[in-house]
């Protein structure tokens, strides 16, 4: 299917109509479900409500992590070429439309383990954790690594991905912020069921949304010939496309980055329910109000940030949002109330607007300058190298949380009340870790130069090429 009511932009690079944009944010919404819904509630679950020992939970994330690392770069590679159906039916579409499904089916799967007696024998519940994990990763990362791939593809222009991707914010953060506080209308604190009625109706929700994504992500016949282009003379060989993609720097500072930051929210976020649990020791019901807070605060301040950054560069902007969120995190550290996490939420979503949406641009930018290197478009192989970080987020999230737990001696019991020094642990594993990441992703994006003078010449080399 061809979509061709787009127009030009000044430079005559084709652009997007605004409602591909608008149906392209629901694979958004999809993609950040996947990712944030088991870094959430994953390790809270299995440890506390399932009472596999933390050891093992540990240990079961890590062991995640080692096949996500494995397995990521080898799908990218193997399903970023085009196939007898790419001219008919599109180079990623088909991948994004059809991987969505198992891979929402193997989520649900994860909160639906064999009701047996952990204590006596945990393993059978260790290798159901270890195996639905994969076969839900195998899935996401397929959806992921196409979905983002076709993002610099569709979206050619400078001021057409920073459109799209506010676009993307302002469309997928009501459902964005419906899924998060999901988790604290229905969870309640040592039943399991609540769990299985939370993951039941979040695949309900995404299902619906993945439906939408598909006119979003329908290429045209122009954009499947510039696919398909140096794929007809020779493809390059794994370790050519390796050589070139990690001897660009501007790719190497933006991974590390980025990777840095993904890793604090991840870890952050699989904290937030032993925060409210443990620290302000409230039902989780009430988190919802900061969660409110926090989205609201995103969705209205995206468009402030969208507008400075039309006179400052990307990465002026990212440094920018990296640091005001390093800020909002110090109050984690003693706040006590439910009162004053909403405020602090609030805080931490007009700041984390800000460098979330310059992420995509960026990385965008970086997959230009190595498709002019290389001549063909790779940039699902490329969000397959990207994807092997941002996932090792359940590695750092287990190795941080759990060695936190086995260190201040976190009691897993549903309903118990924690020491104090156990309590200081949950603080450390969601604010202060984090921060230390943070300083991580600025420094590493200081060393990023792909803008000004230098990019606008990538733009016209790409257009020069067909690319």
């Amino acid at each position: 299917m061809s979509t061709n009511n787009s127009s030009s932009d000044i430079n005559g690079i084709q652009v997007a109509p605004t409602k591909k944009m608008v149906f392209y944010s629901f694979g958004h919404i999809v993609s950040t479900f996947f990712i944030t819904a088991y870094s959430t509630l994953i390790f809270y679950f299995y440890e506390v409500e399932i009472g596999l020992p933390v050891l093992l939970v540990t240990l079961a994330l890590i062991l995640f992590a080692v096949f996500n690392m494995i397995s990521v770069p080898l799908i990218g590679y193997l399903t970023d070429r085009p196939f007898k159906w790419t001219r008919k039916y599109g180079f990623r579409a088909p991948w994004i439309i059809i991987t969505a499904f198992p891979a929402l089916i193997f989520y649900f799967f994860l909160f639906t383990p064999p009701n047996i007696d952990v204590k006596s024998n945990p393993w059978p519940i260790f290798w159901y954790m270890i195996i639905f994990s994969c076969l839900y990763n195998i899935f996401y990362s397929i959806y992921r690594i196409h979905y983002y791939g076709a993002f610099a593809n569709i979206f050619r222009g400078d001021s057409e991905r920073k459109k799209t991707t506010t676009i993307n914010w302002l469309v997928s953060s009501p459902f964005t912020l419906l899924l998060s506080i999901l988790p604290y209308i229905f969870i309640v604190y040592g039943d399991k069921s609540t769990f299985v009625l939370t993951a039941l109706i979040s695949v309900c929700i995404m299902i619906f949304c993945n439906l939408l994504t598909i006119p979003g992500v329908l290429e045209s016949d122009e954009i499947k010939e510039r696919y398909i282009q140096g794929f007809d003379v020779d493809k390059g060989s794994y370790r050519e496309l390796l050589n070139i993609t990690f001897r660009n720097k501007n790719f190497m500072v933006s991974l590390c980055s980025f990777g840095a930051a993904i890793i604090a929210l991840g870890i952050t976020s699989a904290s937030s329910i032993y925060f409210f649990k443990d620290v302000l020791q409230v039902p989780l019901q009430q988190a919802i109000y900061p969660s409110i807070a926090f989205f609201l605060a995103m969705l209205f301040s995206m468009p402030l940030w969208n507008r400075l950054s039309r006179n400052h560069d990307h990465t002026t902007m990212f440094i920018l949002g990296i640091s005001l969120t390093f800020l909002t995190y110090i109050p984690f550290l003693w706040i006590t109330t439910i009162e004053e996490a909403i405020i602090v939420f609030t805080l931490r979503g007009i700041a984390s607007s800000c460098y979330i949406l310059m992420m995509m641009p960026i990385v965008s930018d970086c997959y230009d300058d190595i498709t002019l290197a290389c001549g063909r478009h790779q940039e699902a192989t490329l969000q397959s190298f990207r994807t092997i970080v941002y996932r090792s987020s359940p590695l750092f999230e287990a190795l941080v949380i759990g060695l936190v737990h086995i260190a201040t001696n976190y009691d897993p019991s549903p309903n118990a009340i924690q020491s104090p020094l156990a309590v200081w642990g949950v603080r450390v594993h969601t604010a202060l870790i984090p921060m230390l990441l943070l300083v991580i992703s600025i420094i590493a994006i200081l060393f990023y130069d792909l803008k000004g003078d230098k990019k606008i010449a990538l733009k016209e080399n790409l257009r020069r090429k067909g690319l």
